[in-house]
């Protein structure tokens, strides 16, 4: 029975194969209704994507029998452009919702299955596009415009090419599109991006150890700032808060939520304890942990205490009705625990930097080699034979 189900859908162990589509295409969705049955047959639009992050809705007119990681040409301003397929069904639908397209002139049409002359032709144009990349930096540098052109895409037949440039400032490229023009004959469309779709376009790998998400499965970014590595406790070090892109990295904001709710279950830092042994203040906090590190001192860390959220509302309390509590650990219960000890950090990295210093070695007289026995002799005992023999 299983057996049967695994044939009819194309699935195995939950998984199905119809859903995962090609894997080395950026921004690669998993379509978890491709084994629903009447999928596909619920709407005709198709999700396309071209190069890097761009995708496009298009209408499945002349009803294909398509599926993900089909290469089609599609209907273009002029021409036609293509592109691989990487979604189908229901969940276009909801791609479509998200990406805000509302008229219906967005959404052209599927004209075929890609030919083996569309695809010379594609190749063909590929080809061109880093050579173009850095003559047109040649051209818009000569023109004196404060721009960055980061990237090129030639459409499928090679009738228009899309320049991504970036700029800090508006620029008036009006005289660098008749260059443009003129030295690739091709139509010419201006793109601008933002410095986290420069980053999604190339690639790259952050310092988590893994591939960038914009240059994954993010496409839509949203706006960071320092408040997220407030509410986490993190240092605000602009180096370690800036991704690839030189801006705040985008999973700053992905745990957040988390930490917000957690915060608000622990006191006030501004909130001192008093207690019979002395008085404590805030010093840091595990916030998902519940457990807060106080001091004796307001602004070094001294004789540093570590307790539980709780313990520390409960001894707030007491605090409130003019109660202290012997000391700030609860009676008859031990401190709490400790975290796992990091031994990397008790070595001292600077100490590859220091020159190290190298012990010469003296060399043997030559009466020293002339006779080993000598060499032989503790060096105290020959020097009191060399004295009484003077004697």
């Amino acid at each position: 029975m299983e057996k049967d189900l695994e044939i009819r859908t194309g699935c195995d162990r939950g998984l199905c194969k119809d859903a995962v589509g090609r894997q080395d295409r950026q921004l690669n969705t998993y379509d978890w209704l491709a084994d629903v049955p009447g999928n596909i047959d619920d709407t005709d639009l198709v999700e396309v994507q071209f190069k890097h992050t761009r995708k496009g809705y298009y209408h499945n007119v002349n009803k294909l029998e398509l599926k993900k990681g089909d290469i089609v040409a599609v209907e273009s301003n002029p021409g036609h452009d293509i592109g691989v397929v990487t979604l189908t069904g229901r969940l276009v639908k909801l791609q479509i919702k998200k990406a805000n397209l509302k008229s219906a002139d967005d959404i052209k049409r599927i004209y075929r299955i890609a030919r083996p002359i569309d695809m010379e032709k594609f190749h063909e144009a590929k080809a061109r596009e880093h050579a173009t990349m850095i003559e047109s930096r040649q051209i818009a540098k000569g023109l004196g415009l404060q721009m960055k052109i980061g990237d090129v895409e030639y459409q499928g037949d090679g009738n228009k090419a899309i320049f991504y440039y970036i700029a800090d400032e508006r620029v008036d490229f009006r005289q660098l599109i008749k260059d443009l023009a003129a030295a690739f004959h091709v139509r010419i469309e201006m793109k601008q991006i933002g410095a986290r779709q420069e980053a999604g376009r190339i690639g790259g790998t952050g310092p988590c150890g893994r591939e960038l998400c914009c240059a994954t499965w993010m496409k839509n970014f949203v706006s960071v700032g320092t408040s997220s590595a407030r509410f986490q406790d993190i240092s605000l070090n602009p180096q370690k808060l800036a991704g690839m892109c030189a801006k705040l990295k985008c999973c700053l904001n992905y745990e957040v939520d988390d930490y917000v709710e957690a915060s608000r279950k622990l006191p006030s830092k501004d909130i001192q304890l008093q207690t019979q042994d002395g008085d404590y203040y805030y010093f840091k906090a595990d916030i998902l942990a519940g457990l807060i590190t106080y001091s004796t001192d307001k602004n070094i860390a001294a004789n540093l205490e570590t307790i539980t959220a709780q313990r520390a509302k409960l001894i707030i309390e007491m605090n409130r009705k003019g109660e202290k509590p012997e000391s700030l650990i609860e009676d008859g219960k031990a401190k709490a625990p400790a975290g796992p000890i990091d031994l990397a950090t008790q070595e001292n990295i600077a100490r590859f930097d220091r020159a190290k210093k190298r012990k010469k070695r003296k060399k043997p007289s030559a009466a020293r080699q002339d006779h080993p026995k000598a060499a032989s002799v503790p060096h105290a005992q020959r020097e009191n034979g060399q004295k009484s023999a003077d004697k």
